[in-house]
């Protein structure tokens, strides 16, 4: 085996190894997170003013969605050995949202602040439209290619039966 063919062999495995590991402790965290959420509802229940109490689970929730996405991209990587652009993007999508919320539901957000993360999303939607439309043309292609060969293996089969 050639050096260069080693060399990718065993940065391949490293990256399998280290993905894997992120995956385990994104995996803990969101069973942790998921823990905490539920020993958190007592205090929802013991607190007298509504609003103030569903901050902390609303943020929980949203950081756990963003665990969730991140844990996809990676189980996504060992199936199809490729981090897929979307699932880090909706990722994104969601950070950006949960940091939005959060900063109106406290009232501590200014309209420079609000103009940029809107900007910060309408990029972050288009990438996702854009990396959905490539993933659809790439599909396409793929398809019509296996199409084309099934028509070719066919046409051989034929002609070494002789028909």
């Amino acid at each position: 085996m050639r050096m260069k063919e080693r060399f990718l062999q065993i940065f391949g495995r490293t990256i399998d190894v280290v993905f894997a590991t992120m995956l385990v402790f994104i995996t803990l965290g969101i069973v942790v997170g998921v823990l905490r959420l539920f020993l958190n509802l007592g205090n929802v229940m013991t607190t007298k003013a509504v609003t103030g109490s569903y901050l902390p689970i609303i943020s929980d929730v949203l950081t756990l969605f963003i665990l969730v996405e991140l844990s996809r991209s990676l189980v996504d990587y060992f199936d199809a050995n490729r981090l897929r652009l979307s699932f880090i993007v909706d990722a994104g999508i969601v950070f950006v949202l949960r940091e939005v919320m959060i900063k109106l539901y406290e009232h501590k957000i200014s309209v420079e602040e609000v103009l940029a993360l809107s900007l910060l999303l309408l990029v972050l939607g288009a990438l996702r439209v854009a990396s959905v439309l490539l993933f659809q043309r790439e599909k396409h292609m793929l398809e019509t290619l296996r199409g084309a060969r099934q028509t070719e293996d066919s046409s051989a089969d034929r002609l070494s039966s002789g028909h």
